[in-house]
């Protein structure tokens, strides 16, 4: 019952720029505060009792002045990637989340189209409302940097394939893709709706890798383009139910001879549901059906290796990013699944 109150307090700390003050000047008092806040000493007091309670700040009651406590002890880096989540769960869920039970019943977001006139998804959304594309793109940029890097560690480009990457947005996976898997004669294609051939093909050439990368306009539920050795599927499959999923992961088949190899990017569930450690069932459910997509969130690697064979694909890699080497502030467990088509 308390969740989002709690949360906008201690986010709320944060946009007043208590937290930086205090990190500034350790020692001020709420009259203080409220003034570099441009608020009231009582609000700052009401908002930092609970932040005295967590131990995140220190209250020195005889002298009525405050100092970071375990906040002092974070680095700049983790707090903002701690805050580009907060910013996108106070922007895109938050309110939306208010006709949870609505978007349920009728498989759309109902809360955009009653907060921002929007029809359609987030996806579509963003488009149009510079709010909801700040705080959703910065947070989608910051988390595709992030796990890159494991990603590719991970998967194997034979040198000079033909990679497509599916619903690759403007081009920053591709652009991963060939930094980490450079090869003589490597060429990597983005494939997504035809609105982002012209920011991603800016991006290819700010990079310098016009000559390498390509764009091609299309929709993964008309057809996914042939002629590729590899095909990439990284931030996709969880957006959608079941039905899609086999019809993505057929369109793929479709598109790939016997041989070709398709690497799945995607957050998971836990094998046990009640995995405590695992935030992820807390968090992509309400958000996918109420906040993005009026349908959708992750599922068990098992199912995701199941609906791979059910599709033609054999397996040959399934492997779950190890829990210590995610930051307890980052909600997605990411798995990785390789497979082969063979029939």
């Amino acid at each position: 019952m308390v969740g989002p109150s709690r949360f906008m307090s201690l986010l709320s700390s944060f946009e007043l720029g208590i937290v930086d003050k205090l990190r500034e000047t350790p020692g001020l008092t709420a009259e203080q505060l409220g003034e570099a806040a441009g608020t009231k000493p009582d609000v700052v007091e009401q908002l930092l009792f609970l932040l005295v309670k967590e131990g995140f700040v220190a209250h020195d009651e005889a002298a009525g002045t405050y100092r970071l406590d375990a906040l002092a002890d974070v680095p700049v880096s983790d707090l903002n990637r701690a805050l580009a989540y907060m910013d996108l769960i106070k922007v895109t869920a938050l309110r939306q989340l208010f006709y949870l039970t609505e978007s349920a019943r009728t498989g759309t977001v109902v809360g955009l189209k009653e907060l921002y006139g929007a029809e359609g998804t987030l996806y579509d959304a963003v488009a149009d409302h510079q709010d909801l594309n700040d705080s959703w793109l910065k947070l989608m940029n910051n988390v595709t940097a992030n796990i890159d890097p494991w990603f590719f560690d991970n998967i194997d480009v034979p040198a000079g394939s033909r990679v497509l990457d599916v619903a690759g947005n403007t081009g920053l996976g591709a652009i991963h893709t060939y930094r980490y898997k450079s090869s003589p004669g490597l060429k990597v294609t983005t494939f997504d709706l035809p609105d982002k051939e012209t920011e991603a093909l800016a991006n290819f050439k700010a990079e310098g890798l016009e000559e390498h990368l390509s764009f091609i306009g299309g929709n993964v539920f008309d057809e996914i383009p042939k002629g590729f050795d590899v095909v990439l599927i990284k931030h996709f499959l969880d957006m959608f139910d079941k039905s899609d999923v086999i019809r993505i992961l057929e369109g793929v088949s479709k598109s790939l001879e016997v041989g070709g190899q398709v690497n799945i990017l995607v957050p998971v569930y836990p094998e046990d549901i009640k995995d405590t450690d695992n935030y992820n069932v807390d968090f992509f459910p309400a958000f996918f059906i109420g906040c993005t997509m009026g349908q959708g969130g992750p599922q068990k690697l098992s199912t995701y290796e199941r609906w791979l064979e059910e599709c033609g694909f054999k397996v040959t890699k399934a492997i779950t990013k190890n829990a210590s080497e995610i930051p307890p502030d980052v909600i997605p467990v990411q798995a990785i699944l390789t497979a082969t088509k063979v029939a």
